[in-house]
């Protein structure tokens, strides 16, 4: 069973967990730490209430891609997160 995350975003913010970083490339070439690039991907694990106006989108579970350099960095109980806007999600996949 999972843990359930202590961490609510507010407003239209959602809360997303990358996803892991691709090791190796189409043709199998292993690459490096240095060279890989931040995931666009990720799963939301939390959202907020959304706006007055505005519903919410996007759900707990969804798989999404978002901007390259959308949200804001946060390290909870170890583990690595986006905080971002609603606005900043791309595609639900």
């Amino acid at each position: 069973m999972a843990k359930k995350l202590n961490v609510t975003p507010l407003h239209d913010r959602v809360l997303i967990q990358p996803a892991a970083a691709e090791t190796k490339s189409a043709g199998g070439i292993i690459i490096p730490d240095t060279a890989k690039e931040k995931p666009q991907r990720g799963t939301v694990v939390a959202v907020g209430a959304g706006k007055k106006d505005e519903p919410m989108t996007v759900k707990t579970g969804d798989t999404v891609l978002y901007g390259k350099y959308a949200g804001q960095e946060l390290e909870f109980e170890g583990k690595q997160y986006l905080i971002m806007r609603e606005s900043d999600i791309v595609a639900i996949l």
